[in-house]
Order: structure tokens, then sequence, then C-alpha cells
């Protein structure tokens, strides 16, 4: 980095490179880019940012994003309660909500098992998920994890925890190519994989 930036600059850089997928050229990109816009814009930026924690939170029940209470996808009366999708983050509810194909209840369990990086089996907390299951007298569960070895293994882990419960348990295939995040899947090859779930054996 250009050593005479000005402090400020050189700070706002570095924060902006904290983002996925942004390197040193395209943080500087965006600071410079800042630069340009009014001070309006400027000021309603930082409110956005000082605020959104408070704003958006995770729904206590299923761990899904909302705004004020109540939450959209616990509390609608249009969904069939009799079906519960796992999903690893609050981005895959709504991902999976744009194919439409799905109108069940939501579980986010927000990680993948993950040793190295620290994500055990008990940061998944199955009592929880269980209550839920329990709770709404699921008929069936989907399993809508990536397809990456992270997502293989909590699969697999998820299915063995809950086949006590006696629950059809099914996980998205068709049309998910290996290694991928459903964050990354287009609408209708998620639709397609979401239609085409098997049973987890």
């Amino acid at each position: 980095m250009f050593e005479k930036y000005p402090k400020s600059l050189i700070h706002l850089i570095s924060y902006l490179k904290k983002l996925p997928g942004v390197g040193n050229k395209t943080a500087e990109r965006f600071a410079f880019q800042l630069l340009k816009w009014k001070k309006e814009q400027l000021t309603e930026l930082s409110h956005i940012l000082s605020t959104i924690k408070e704003d958006i939170r995770h729904c206590p029940e299923c761990g899904a994003l909302m705004g004020l209470p109540p939450c959209p996808f616990c509390q609608s009366t249009h969904r069939k309660s009799d079906f519960l999708c796992i999903v690893s983050s609050p981005k895959d509810v709504f991902s999976m909500e744009e194919t439409k194909s799905y109108q069940g209840l939501y579980h986010v369990i927000d990680n993948l098992l993950s040793p190295l990086d620290g994500y055990g089996h008990e940061h998944l907390h199955i009592d929880r998920l269980k209550e839920r299951i329990k709770k709404h007298q699921v008929k069936e569960i989907i399993i809508a994890l990536d397809s990456t070895l992270e997502g293989d293994a909590t699969a697999l882990f998820l299915k063995d925890e809950l086949s006590s419960l006696g629950l059809p348990v099914s996980r998205l295939a068709f049309g998910l190519p290996v290694g991928s995040s459903l964050e990354y899947i287009d609408e209708s090859t998620l639709t397609r994989a979401f239609l085409g779930r098997q049973i987890f054996h």
C-alpha cells in the first residue's frame, strides 16, 4: 500500500479488506469511491453500520435473520410446521425462499463441523434441534448443507443423531456440484436440488 496515503484512508482500506473476497486493490478502489460520495450518503451509511446489530437479530427459535418480532418464518400461518429444513447460515434461508419450492420451517445451525476452526459437535446444539422437531411434530427433516467436506461431515453427524427419532431424513442432492456452497447456486439449480431430494441413508 502507498505509504503516503492519509492515515484515515489507510484505516478505511484495512477495514474494507476484512470483507470476504476483497483484496488490497479492491479495498483501495472502494475507499476512493467512498471519498466521492456526498457527506449525507456517508452519514447515512455510517448510521446503518452503527445500528445494524440492533436492527437485525437472529430469531431465538429458528436462527434466521429478522427485524422486529415476530419472526416471518416461525410465526407465519401459511408455512407447514411438520417439515423442517436444516441450513448452515441465515443467508441460506433466503436462498431457499427464492426457489418458492419450500413452505416449511427452518433451523439454522450457523456452523458446520470443522475441528480445525474450533467448531465441534457441541456447537450444533442437537438437544435444541430435537426439541423443535418434537414440538412441531415434524414428519420430514431436510438437510440442506453445502456440498463440501464440512457439509458432508455435518450432514452425516446430524443423520446419525436424529435417526433415533424414526423420521425420514432427506438431503438436497440432484443438481448440486460437489464442493459447492448454497450461497452461489442459482435459483433453478437449487429448486431442482430441493425437488429431487433423496432419503438420507
